[in-house]
């Protein structure tokens, strides 16, 4: 971040103890550059400190919840005692994945030779359009190339960021399923159930091959017990995994009414 950002009131910063005192502790703020705050001993546990030096040491690092900043004199307060165990870990884990997007940005510039001072400036673009330059290096996985063209970064500059996106990058992925019961009642009814599955898993990846996105967007079908059978999707979200589901029912059912058979689908709770 630019030296002359601030951190906001309520918000969760990591920080690094510099010097520990009798009445509190002076931190650095990682993501702030060349900002320091306090933690005042009274911030630093719910119970009684009588010895800081037993909860916080010069070195470690820390998760604080802003209290106060005072622009003008340069002064930030903290607070070690209000943040979460859930919080904490959330804020750790963001906060890894963001050193490791500038790893991956200054690794790419240094592939396509670019200077510092360009690469800062993607690296601002990057941040102020996603959120984060990690949610930048997720989108490029997600999109692709587009998402580099339309902020206008270099081409070559652009292709190694891509590279190293795919290569480091691992999207979340969301798992949801639901059943399908089918019945044919004729001769070769269990072929035509059998056919029905497999255009349901087809049809899913029909439907986002050419996009980017057949490897991310997958449907499984299993046997349960005749005429009971679950449908597995995985996705990058919620949206395009509820979609394929229903995608997969929709075309399993259709091809058994087809035949003179009939279906129904059921969401898993």
């Amino acid at each position: 971040m630019a030296v002359d950002e601030w951190p906001e009131r309520d918000e969760l910063v990591i920080c690094t103890v510099k010097k520990v005192q009798n009445f509190g502790a002076f931190v650095s703020l990682d993501e702030y550059e060349g900002k320091e705050g306090l933690i005042h001993i009274s911030e630093i546990s719910h119970g009684w400190v009588r010895n800081i030096r037993e909860f916080v040491r010069e070195g470690q690092r820390l998760v604080c919840k802003v209290l106060s900043v005072d622009r003008r004199r340069g002064h930030i307060d903290l607070s070690l005692r209000r943040v979460g165990a859930e919080q904490r870990r959330a804020k750790i884990r963001e906060w890894k994945n963001e050193e490791s997007a500038k790893k991956w940005l200054a690794l790419a510039a240094s592939q396509a030779k670019i200077g510092d001072a360009e690469r800062k400036q993607v690296e601002e673009k990057m941040r102020s359009t996603y959120g984060s330059l990690h949610d930048a290096f997720e989108e490029i996985v997600r999109r692709g190339k587009a998402v580099l063209h339309e902020l206008n970064i270099p081409a070559e500059f652009a292709d190694a960021i891509y590279k190293i996106a795919v290569a480091n990058v691992h999207l979340p992925k969301v798992k949801i399923s639901g059943f399908v019961e089918l019945k044919c009642p004729l001769p070769n009814g269990v072929e035509v159930v059998k056919n029905a599955l497999l255009e349901a898993e087809n049809a899913v990846k029909a439907k986002y091959e050419g996009k980017g996105e057949e490897e991310e967007v997958k449907a499984e079908c299993l046997y349960v017990g005749a005429p009971r059978y679950e449908i597995r999707v995985t996705a990058p979200d919620y949206k395009k995994a509820e979609a394929a589901l229903r995608e997969a029912a929709k075309t399993a059912i259709e091809i058994v009414k087809k035949s003179g058979g009939e279906g129904e689908f059921h969401r898993s709770a």
